[in-house]
């Protein structure tokens, strides 16, 4: 069968701006190559900065902030689409070449219904009329397992789970009938449960229209279940590239080996759990317009031990965490923290109770301001709590980078200049410079490529055994509970299902729930995916 999409000698470049430095031109991507036939997935794979999402870009001839295309080509059906003018390319993206992004909720437009973007593209290139793009439209959410296929599309963004929106996506890109599509992490963000779903729905979609797909991801595991190969990505180079059984049963390199075998981190169960620095008593919270999205939530947390909190997406656990903080006062029920119960607001908490309880954010990116430097950044509690100023509070910050193994060479950087763990470590500096006793952990490394949310988690581990900090880690991953918990809590709808040591969570007997969460996580298996969606219909059969 003759290549759809063939990539010879990529070169792609931008421009950095070193502090105090003139401008200088640096490769992302240097020499890669590789070929996809119709109907056949290839998964780029590696870490963050690896030029995974680059090179997808490529396939629709576009470099994202400011990134140039300066060598080699593309070729899509034989023909070079960067030698295309902008009328060339304006023709293949949306109608040849599709693309879905990783955030579906920041991708849709939330004051239009979603069937009409969905078809908007169709209809943009004049591929077909309104009535067969609206047709095309109810074909693919039905292929795509939504809800009403009928009626799905008169929904806003809003009115739909992130599940749902992200194969709203899906049905977006597939509906001009495109030999390619380029989907850029479209999972990362979901919850186990709905994840299994939406690989399920992507992979009989691709099937069912033989499109050919580039599926980037760092997540091998989840690569594994729906790529035919799949190419290993370090520094802009290829690493190795072969079939997706090579790559996962027997790979050549060491870095892809490290891929396979990253999970390292264990921490030994604490044996006692009796004590509550944190204790949470009938907790039960919601919202102004009388939506309760937590009922009568009772756990505690011994001090200097860590507590996961798990559960799919709306299962109340951020909600909990707004609670503990006081952003979000409970309904009824109440917070201890010490033996001391909290005042439900935080406006009327004291400086010591806020210094005492840091949080540290899913997205690094959006929770530190662009135009502050690492020094202002770390160094703004520093200020609050401790009145530091001048060369001593320079000082302490540059004390608090080494401590989270970045260095002081990182002080006058913009987060801009930072990579996705290096944000995350100046977001775990700036949560210690309070010296708090509770920090909330809300996925801080859902977004990290494996090695690098390896080392986040080995850096939390002795940051707690040297300091005996608490941790409440929330999460959606089953392999980071069994890693780093001490003790974990199941939530579903809002309700506390199982709570107790990890030992006895995660050991049978258990709850429908508890069980299903389990046996979604995906596993470095060939066919993993067909067996789980096998297991979970013989399940459903028996109910």
């Amino acid at each position: 069968m003759p290549e759809l999409l063939s990539v010879r000698n990529l070169k792609i470049e931008a421009t950095a701006y070193p502090p105090g430095e003139p401008p200088k031109d640096i490769t992302i991507v240097e020499g890669v190559s590789f070929d996809l036939t119709k109907g056949r997935v290839l998964g780029l794979i590696g870490e963050s900065g690896a030029g995974k999402s680059t090179i997808g870009l490529s396939a629709l001839a576009y470099g994202r902030g400011g990134v140039r295309i300066t060598g080699g080509e593309v070729l899509l059906d034989g023909e070079n689409i960067l030698a295309l003018g902008k009328g060339g390319i304006r023709k293949v993206r949306g109608a040849r070449v599709c693309y879905v992004a990783q955030s579906a909720a920041a991708a849709f437009n939330p004051a239009h219904k979603l069937g009409d973007q969905v078809i908007e593209a169709s209809l943009t290139h004049r591929l077909m009329t309104v009535e067969e793009a609206r047709k095309r439209a109810v074909y693919l959410f039905g292929v795509l397992g939504l809800p009403d296929p009928e009626n799905f599309g008169n929904r806003y963004p809003h009115q739909v789970s992130g599940g749902q929106l992200q194969r709203a996506m899906t049905a977006m890109a597939l509906c001009p009938y495109p030999e390619l599509i380029v989907f850029d992490e479209p999972t990362t963000a979901l919850d186990v449960t709905t994840q299994i779903d939406v690989l399920a729905a992507i992979k009989h979609a691709i099937e069912e229209t033989h499109t050919a797909a580039l599926y980037i991801t760092h997540d091998l595991a989840v690569v594994a279940q729906i790529s035919d190969d799949i190419m290993v990505l370090r520094h802009g180079r290829t690493v190795e590239y072969g079939t997706a059984r090579q790559i996962i049963e027997a790979p050549a390199q060491d870095y892809t080996r490290a891929l396979v075998n990253v999970r390292q981190t264990k921490k030994d169960e604490a044996a006692d759990q009796t004590g509550a620095q944190l204790q949470i008593e009938h907790v039960t919270a919601g919202y102004s317009n009388g939506f309760k999205v937590l009922h009568d939530v009772s756990l505690h947390l011994p001090k200097g031990q860590t507590l996961a909190v798990v559960g799919e997406s709306g299962s109340g656990k951020s909600t909990l965490a707004r609670v503990i903080t006081g952003l979000l006062p409970p309904l009824s029920g109440s917070v201890t923290f010490d033996g001391k119960v909290l005042t439900p607001a935080l406006k009327n908490r004291s400086r010591d109770d806020l210094r005492r309880i840091q949080l540290i954010y899913q997205m690094a990116d959006t929770a530190m301001n662009p135009r502050q430097t690492v020094r202002d950044i770390i160094g703004r509690p520093l200020t609050f709590y401790y009145g530091l100023h001048g060369a001593e509070k320079t000082a302490r910050v540059k004390e608090l980078l080494e401590q989270i193994e970045m260095g002081s060479g990182f002080v006058d950087r913009y987060p801009a200049e930072l990579s996705g763990g290096q944000k995350q470590r100046v977001a775990i500096a700036r949560a210690l410079a309070a010296k708090p006793e509770l920090i909330l952990c809300d996925e801080p490394t859902s977004a990290l490529d494996p090695l690098v949310a390896e080392g986040i988690l080995s850096l939390l581990m002795r940051l707690q055994a040297e300091t005996h900090v608490s941790y409440m880690f929330i999460t959606h991953d089953i392999a980071i509970v069994r890693a780093i918990a001490d003790s974990v809590a199941v939530m579903h709808r809002g309700r506390l299902v199982r709570f107790g040591p990890k030992s006895k969570v995660l050991e049978p007997p258990f709850d429908d729930y508890t069980d299903l969460l389990l046996k979604s996580v995906p596993e470095m298996e060939i066919g993993w995916l067909e067996k789980a969606l096998a297991t979970r219909k013989m399940a459903s059969a028996g109910n």
